[in-house]
């Protein structure tokens, strides 16, 4: 036996049958996106994926805030071949056996260009379908592929396609800065580096400092930050930078002293959940998601057609005594899944 995700039309009396929902995107590796369509008189299904920067009754002019990235379309019954003589994965061998004759199996393989399932968080007081990036799956009875299809002859599925990380740990970001000062002979120095560029979900993140103070100026305080920078590229490359963690140290470093110190910096979900505008993985009705994983663009695709890419950096600013802004020092780029 085996777990299986269903959904099911009452009124045509056939649904959709897969053994997962979830998808991640490889480098090398093309995902394979295999279901089992059980009895309709004339079946097509598509498989589409659909920016939405607007809600459906927010139209201008006729004009949807929404666009279509991709879609394709499989004729699942009547079948184009013989269903013994097809080839059939495992999972869609064993869908065929338990859900009898009546049941078509068909496959969708996912284009290398396209997006992961990114949603900008909406704020408490919003209603509607929020800012996101969406996969569907829909089966429909019609006289064509081209036909108008009626809500009550359709079933919809919702997917979810994650980034899958990369092999390999990347090279560490280390960055280091030298500042002199009016009135001061002597520079202040400062270096700060991280364990690894790439991190995982609720994994913490470890800054290390190194201040090396030989000017006259004292450093009143050390505050670091974790900033997602989230890039809506498809319609107007707008960019949004939220800090989804702070750490506010109070750490003060005097005129010829030094001070070397490793802060601990944990971004998560939990603690930036009211926040509007915060860029989180894709989700699947009311189950629980992550803040979203940092986008890779693989060779030769556009960005312009992967809706929303993210990334994170990390800050570190030092507030100096007798200057009016503080003194932002580095910023570090790394990869978070």
């Amino acid at each position: 036996w085996m777990w299986c995700f269903k959904t099911f039309f009452p009124p045509s009396g056939w649904s959709l049958h897969g053994e997962k929902r979830l998808y991640s995107s490889h480098i090398n590796i093309k995902e394979i996106f295999e279901l089992i369509c059980l009895f309709c008189p004339l079946v097509f299904v598509t498989l589409s994926c659909t920016f939405r920067y607007g809600r459906d009754d927010m139209d201008v002019m006729g004009i949807a805030f929404r666009r279509e990235l991709y879609l394709a379309t499989r004729q699942v019954y009547p079948p184009l071949q013989d269903r013994e003589k097809g080839i059939h994965t495992r999972v869609q061998a064993k869908l065929l056996r338990k859900l009898g004759n009546n049941s078509y199996p068909f496959f969708f393989e996912f284009p290398d260009n396209l997006p992961c399932s990114v949603a900008l968080q909406p704020a408490p007081s919003d209603v509607g379908k929020q800012c996101a990036v969406e996969f569907e799956i829909k089966a429909f009875s019609a006289e064509s592929q081209d036909a108008k299809v009626r809500k009550r002859s359709t079933v919809k599925l919702m997917l979810r396609k994650v980034q899958y990380a990369p092999e390999g740990e990347g090279i560490a970001p280390s960055v280091e800065t030298t500042r002199d000062f009016v009135m001061s002979d002597k520079p202040l120095h400062v270096k700060a580096s991280l364990d690894k560029e790439v991190y995982y979900h609720g994994e913490p993140i470890k800054v290390h400092v190194s201040v090396t103070n030989n000017s006259s100026k004292n450093i009143k305080n050390i505050i670091l930050s974790v900033d997602q920078i989230a890039n809506v590229v498809l319609y107007s490359n707008d960019s949004y930078a939220k800090c989804v963690d702070i750490e506010d140290s109070g750490d003060s470093v005097s005129p010829g002293a030094t001070l070397q110190k490793v802060y601990t910096m944990l971004p998560l979900l939990a603690n930036n959940r009211e926040r509007r505008g915060i860029a989180l993985d894709g989700k699947l009705k009311h189950e629980d998601t992550n803040l979203a994983s940092s986008s890779i663009v693989k060779d030769g695709v556009l960005k312009e057609v992967l809706g929303i890419m993210v990334s994170y950096r990390v800050m570190v600013k030092l507030i100096v005594g007798g200057s009016v802004s503080p003194l932002r020092v580095f910023e570090m780029w790394l990869h978070f899944f």
